[in-house]
């Protein structure tokens, strides 16, 4: 938990008390899952940086325009737009509790974040689940999504193991990852997710 800053793009009320938690996870490591049980046990607003950058790209703004035609070209978004949508929704939110889904992405992600928002997270949640577990669940789930083949579900591990796992180190670093075993069935990491969320004094349950 952190006391809010003021910054250019706006900022929370003086004295404020924001709680962030990161969750990191590879794809298919059920962090989709888990957020949803996190927010409906602990009320926290659940945000994803690239709902947001989808729902961006979707409106008639310059700056939505050039994220669709970047994201077309397949180039990553400039990480200081991805941090100042996630500001935004942060602001419009009125929660003070928030969960980030799959972010930060990369160092650039994390170091853009400490730039721009600069609220310490109370810990970073890692859904750490074995490569060949969540090759088996994506290629399982039946979402007729385009990036559901296996060539595009290797490259998407690679990035992963490449990008986010300094991230992950990162933040073991600074005492600040706390790690639960995602190939357990969801119930079951669930319980080691609310005990992790129980030992934050920051935290409370859903009223």
């Amino acid at each position: 938990m952190a006391e809010a800053n003021k910054n250019d793009n706006g900022s929370f009320p003086p004295r404020k008390k924001i709680t962030v938690v990161f969750v990191i996870g590879g794809p298919g490591s059920g962090k989709g899952t888990q957020c949803a049980k996190i927010v409906n046990q602990f009320g926290f607003t659940h945000l994803s940086a690239g709902d947001l950058l989808r729902e961006e790209a979707k409106s008639d703004s310059e700056q939505g325009t050039m994220i669709k035609n970047i994201m077309h070209e397949g180039k990553l978004v400039p990480a200081e737009i991805i941090v100042k949508l996630l500001l935004k929704a942060m602001l419009e939110s009125g929660n003070d509790k928030f969960l980030v889904d799959g972010f930060p992405r990369n160092e650039e992600n994390r170091q853009a974040y400490e730039r721009i928002i600069n609220i310490e997270p109370e810990f970073v949640l890692f859904i750490d689940c074995p490569k060949k577990e969540m090759e088996r669940r994506i290629l399982n789930r039946n979402q007729g999504r385009d990036d559901d083949n296996i060539n595009t579900i290797r490259s998407r591990f690679e990035v992963f193991q490449k990008s986010t796992l300094p991230v992950v180190q990162y933040y073991e670093k600074r005492g600040k990852l706390r790690r639960v075993d995602g190939a357990k069935p969801a119930d079951v990491v669930f319980e080691d997710v609310k005990a992790i969320f129980a030992k934050a004094k920051a935290i409370k349950l859903a009223v």
